[in-house]
């Protein structure tokens, strides 16, 4: 059973102040610090929420938090800020009703975190989704966006948002955030150049200088040392409790989940560094010949870096700082700056580059958080503004920032009467006026069209001739002297000449909270905010593209003689815009308190809480609540929580809620004046009926819990009784169970043993029968066995004589047969010796007469050989004396070339028999044999190569030499760089892949082309809304490129090719490419073309070669092979960016919107 609590039960101090009596400063300021001292930061008073800034962690922003706080009654729970976004949240959604969320309070009460957790409970609560995520992600990870470029260290807060900010959140009609819409109000650009004692400046500085990778600081030619900035104090460069290192990487994680390019990351980072750079550039005096002083740059270094920086020339930029034009309608003048207004350019130039980063950075983050449905929103804003400031010292900024507080003062009193009155009419309660301070008076004091402050200073600011912050404080001495909540030294009230407590520089006005002194130094120039025109010109010029975004005005062909608005105006017109359109909303309030200066937990400060209570208004804020009826309840919520107090209610009334409760308050007694009955709800005048009954319920409560206790202890004595009870009955059942089990099993095992034994008697009874006639059948067998062996046996023998018999007559007969073949052999050996001696005889004689004819033959060859061998010695003497004279002179050279010659024949002919094949692809070749041939050997496989690539060629046809042209291009643009292009080598480059001018179907389309078509393809051309491909057909001519329809044929685009500057594709495995047009061709009109081929690569290669010979200049086309390139769609330019991921389509590239700059095409990994 859920146990539901509520704001009066278990209250510490008073859970809502309209419920607090008695009700006093002292009492209010009681109660704060009581409900402070025991961790309850938030309290009521009435649907205004007022937050005490712990400066510590609490837990109670856990996810269970958030479920506990979804879905319920605001009052139904003790106070938290979840209970008013909850009860802002379910109006949106389930009434329709706009909301706004108005968070107010000095600097370091906890403002930007009190925005923060009600986006973040928002958030948690509404729906889920990939989508949904993904606007929460980016609506949420803008705050650390804003807050590096926005907030700054403080004496009050380390982390004080020095910019007014208002977020519109743009939810569906489910509730499901769309995106987001952000207003920056009046930030603090004076902190740029200079800052007070013991602050910093804007976080991002120090951040990049501490953050940024060595590499990226080289880029941007930055130091991590603070000290060598001018623009940085060193005084609290280090605070305690924020890591800037990390911040910087939160920083650029959030921007890349908002949607911010690399490149637009790289230039924000780039204009940051020029500001610091900006700072460090001093002047000194350079006297001219009319005695004039001119300034001139001390050191031109950073200078010099901060121009390569922005890509301005340093020329024009020095000049900027030196001299001024002032330009009239038919002329110009031109005059030198001194060192102060040099100085002064200088910082007016940093402070306005930083304000309109900052004010771009904005407008790129709406960009990308903007909700891209155009069909009606729920709105719900979220205002996170400067509360109202006091300081010793107040100037301008504070002036303005009292202004806007007293206009949401203005407001907030008007809303929350109108709510009372609303309510009040709706429940058919009579209403009857409250009488309230109402300080209208004094914001007409302030804006006033005619008399007004800020009209006044901008009049003085227009006006011709000296204009001073005295001549200014003159003005108001005239004009607003006699008004009652102004006050000067020199005011015609008499009253104020001799208070000495107001300087003469000084003037005073009565506040909603309180006096406040304000100097008028600084004025005059801070409304008028100038930045001399030859600065907005120079940095016009630069070739930064981000520069030209910021500096429009320095157009030269754009000038502007009109003076610009003043800051005042421009602030006046946004309050007014802001005031408009929180009156459309229904209004909730967070007020934020700071409860110690010290920044220190468990620290509460009576005196500095008190001064924020009354420049908030709160006692006032009860009192409106009080003056009509102090609470009021739902009629079933207070029968609920009272019906125990009346016996005709309780437990349970079967009738309407309202009647209940008539029948409840008429059974107390309570005085019909106290309490009026609405039409849904019962109005209590006095928070002391509402203790009354709550003390009473209280009693009742605890009658009603010794009643509960008696009845539970009764129903335990009687529940364990008959649990007593029961358990006998089921032990004795038990036991007789188990001995009823025990006497079978004996009986059982028994009757077990008993049948044992009768079956092993026959068992072993009918064992002896069968071994007996066993013996028998084996005794049969073993006689018969002996028979049949002696009668085998018997047999045996008889055979064996027999074979004995025949085998002694085969003996005899062969010993005769031998005998007889000897004798005939002895015979033949006899007679072959007597033939063998005759023989041997005869050859003797032969060889006895070769042998003589032999030695006769030799004498004789012996004395002709020595007569040759004599003659050759001769004739050889003869012809060494001769050669001799001729041999010491050229036989070396002649032996040389004869071996050289021999050896180069040699070489030659094993060239020629190792000769390779005539295919030019074939890289075989004979080995050289000596080295002193390399190069001719090389000179030779050249010439080889060269001829047969001739042969080769002579064997192409016109129309194949194109082919292998179009290839070797192909080859040339894409090898090496892009990863498609290997597996389309082996592929013929068709082009004509729908014969156009055979099929029938496309008849109408070839009639349209004049020239000859070179290519015609199917190709599928990117929306840029969804990153959805369209089939079109596109043909390429020698002069144009068309798109046509593919069902219809209709042509839908047709580029001329000189309008064609450039090609871009990705290094990856896809067919995408971007055709980029030239701007102001009429092709130009709806953008450049993002397209998908199958045969990109013959596609590309074909535009490459025919835009070359098209172009009038002869220039070749521009392939852009990149994973990472613009593309510009109508007025936009959207970034198309290739990764390789995983994609549903399986092997095919598939391309997806992101967000309204960024499309990215999900390439599949390529496979081994």
């Amino acid at each position: 059973m859920e146990v539901k609590t509520s704001l009066l039960d278990n209250m510490i101090g008073v859970g809502d102040m309209v419920l607090l009596e008695p009700l006093s400063e002292d009492s209010f300021l009681e109660n704060l610090k009581k409900r402070f001292d025991h961790n309850e930061i938030y309290t009521y008073i009435g649907s205004v929420v007022i937050s005490m800034n712990p400066y510590r962690s609490l837990p109670i922003y856990s996810p269970e938090k958030v479920e506990e706080y979804r879905n319920r009654n605001f009052y139904e729970l003790s106070p938290h800020i979840y209970a008013l976004a909850d009860e802002a949240y379910r109006s949106l959604r389930d009434q329709d009703k706009d909301q706004c969320i108005l968070i107010t309070g000095e600097s370091g009460a906890g403002k930007t975190e009190a925005s923060k957790l009600v986006m973040s409970y928002v958030a948690a609560v509404c729906g889920k989704g990939q989508e949904v995520n993904k606007v929460k992600e980016q609506l949420l990870q803008s705050n650390p966006v804003l807050e590096a470029f926005g907030n700054a260290k403080t004496v009050r807060n380390d982390n004080s948002s020095r910019f007014g900010k208002y977020m519109d959140i743009e939810f569906d009609f489910k509730g499901d955030p769309l995106g987001g819409v952000i207003s920056n109000y009046l930030l603090e650009k004076s902190r740029v150049v200079k800052q007070p004692r013991g602050e910093r400046n804007f976080h991002i500085f120090y951040q990049l200088l501490s953050g940024a990778s060595d590499d990226t600081l080289k880029k941007l030619k930055l130091y991590r040392d603070f000290s060598k900035y001018n623009y940085l104090s060193l005084d609290s460069a280090v605070v305690n409790g924020l890591d800037d290192a990390t911040s910087f990487r939160t920083v650029k994680n959030a921007m890349q989940i908002v949607g911010f390019m690399e490149d637009e990351i790289r230039s924000v980072l780039e204009l940051v560094a020029a500001v610091l750079k900006l700072g460090n550039i001093e002047f000194k005096p350079e006297s001219r010949c009319n005695d004039t002083d001119e300034s001139r740059v001390r050191d031109k270094n950073d200078l010099k870096e901060m121009c390569e920086l922005l890509g301005i020339e340093q020329t024009v930029l020095e000049r900027a700082f030196s001299y001024r034009t002032v330009e009239a309608k038919l002329e110009k003048v031109s005059t030198t700056l001194n060192v102060a207004q040099a100085y002064y350019a200088r910082d007016a130039l940093a402070k306005n580059l930083y304000s309109r980063l900052f004010s771009w950075l904005v407008t790129r983050i709406n960009e990308s958080i903007k909700a891209q449905t155009k069909s009606r929103h729920k709105v719900m804003g979220v205002l996170d503004i400067y509360g109202f400031e006091i300081f010793e010292d107040n100037s301008f900024e504070q002036f303005i920032i009292n202004y806007c507080n007293e206009k949401l003062q203005q407001i907030f009193i008007e809303l929350t009467l109108r709510e009372e009155q609303e309510e009040y009419i709706r429940e058919g309660i009579e209403w009857t006026n409250i009488e309230y301070f109402n300080n209208a008076v004094i914001c007409d004091l302030i804006e006033n069209n005619q008399n007004g402050i800020m009209a006044m200073l901008d009049e003085e600011c227009l006006r011709p001739g000296t204009v001073t912050d005295e001549t200014f404080l003159d003005k108001l001495n005239t004009v607003c002297a006699e008004h009652q909540h102004f006050e000067s030294r020199l005011s015609k009230n008499s009253k104020f000449l001799n208070d000495h407590s107001l300087p003469h520089s000084c003037f005073r006005i009565q506040h909603y909270a309180g006096k406040v002194l304000y100097c008028v130094e600084g004025f005059v120039d801070k409304n008028n905010d100038l930045l001399y025109r030859d600065l907005s010109q120079a940095m016009f010029k630069a070739n930064h593209s981000l520069i030209k975004e910021l500096f429009p005005e320095g157009n030269p062909s754009k000038v502007n003689l009109k003076r610009p608005p003043t800051a005042g105006y421009q602030f006046k017109s946004s309050v007014g815009t802001l005031m408009k359109n929180l009156q459309t909303k229904n209004p909730n309030y967070i007020r934020c308190i700071k409860p110690n200066d010290k920044k220190a937990a468990h620290i509460f400060t009576p005196s500095l809480v008190c001064h924020q209570v009354r420049y908030l208004g709160l006692m006032e804020n009860v009192r409106v609540r009080r003056a009509g009826y102090a609470f009021r309840q739902p009629y079933g919520p207070c029968l609920e929580r009272y019906k125990m107090l009346c016996k005709r209610t309780w437990p349970h009334w079967r009738g309407p809620a309202r009647e209940g409760v008539e029948v409840l308050m008429a059974d107390l007694q309570v005085p019909t004046e106290e309490f009026s009955y609405g039409r849904s709800k019962i109005f209590i005048r006095n928070p002391r009926t509402l203790f009354f009954l709550e003390e009473r319920r209280r009693q009742c409560l605890q009658d009603l819990a010794t009643l509960i206790q008696k009845i539970y202890r009764g129903w335990k004595c009687r529940t364990h009784f008959l649990l007593m009870k029961k358990s006998q009955v089921v032990v004795a059942a038990w036991y007789r169970r188990y001995a009823q089990q025990k006497k079978y099993q004996r009986i059982k095992s028994a009757t077990t043993v008993v049948q044992s034994y009768a079956r092993g008697w026959q068992a072993r009874k009918l064992l002896r029968e069968l071994k007996h006639q066993k013996r028998c059948e084996e005794a049969v067998t073993t006689i018969a066995a002996y028979w049949h062996g002696t009668q085998a046996r018997t047999e045996l023998r008889r055979l064996k004589q027999e074979v004995r018999n025949k085998h002694a007559v085969t003996v005899i007969w062969a010993y005769w047969q031998g005998t007889q073949a000897r004798r005939e052999l002895r015979r033949l050996k006899e007679e072959a010796r007597n033939k063998h001696a005759v023989s041997v005889i005869w050859a003797g004689w032969q060889g006895t007469k070769a042998r003589r004819e032999l030695r006769k033959l030799k004498e004789e060859a012996r004395r002709k050989h020595a007569v040759a061998v004599i003659w050759a010695c001769w004739q050889g003497l003869k012809v060494r004396r001769e050669y001799r004279k001729f041999f010491r002179a050229n036989a070396g050279k002649k032996i040389y070339n004869f071996t050289i010659q021999r050896i180069m024949q040699k070489y030659f002919l094993g060239v020629k028999r190792g000769l390779p094949c005539m295919s030019p692809v074939d890289k075989n070749w004979p080995a050289r044999p000596y080295r002193f041939l390399d190069a001719a050997h090389a000179q030779l496989r050249s010439i080889f190569h060269l001829w047969r690539c001739k042969k080769y060629r002579s064997q192409f046809s016109e129309e194949r030499k194109a082919v292998y042209q179009e290839k070797l291009e192909a080859s040339e643009l894409f090898k090496d760089k892009k990863s498609l292009y290997p597996s389309s080598v082996s592929q013929p480059f068709k082009g004509d892949y729908l014969e156009i001018s055979k099929n029938p179907k496309y008849q109408k389309l070839s009639n349209c082309v004049e020239e000859k078509v070179l290519l015609a393809d199917v190709v599928n051309k990117i929306n840029r809304a969804n990153g959805k491909g369209t089939s079109r057909i596109l043909l390429l001519t020698k002069k144009n490129v068309v798109l046509a329809d593919q069902k219809t044929g209709q042509v839908k685009a047709s580029v001329a090719l000189p309008d064609l500057i450039s090609v871009s594709v990705s290094t990856q495995n896809d067919g995408f490419f971007a055709l980029k047009l030239k701007e102001g061709s009429a092709s130009a009109v709806k953008g450049d073309f993002l397209l998908s081929s199958e045969h990109l690569i013959e596609t590309i290669t074909k535009l490459h070669h025919i835009g070359s010979t098209a172009s009038d200049d002869g220039e070749q086309l521009d392939i852009n092979i990149s994973d990472e390139f613009l593309v510009q769609f109508k007025q936009d330019k959207v970034c198309v960016k290739f990764i390789q991921a995983a994609t549903k389509n399986g092997n095919s590239a598939s391309c997806k919107r992101k967000n309204n700059r960024l499309l990215e095409v999900s390439v599949p990994a390529a496979t081994a």
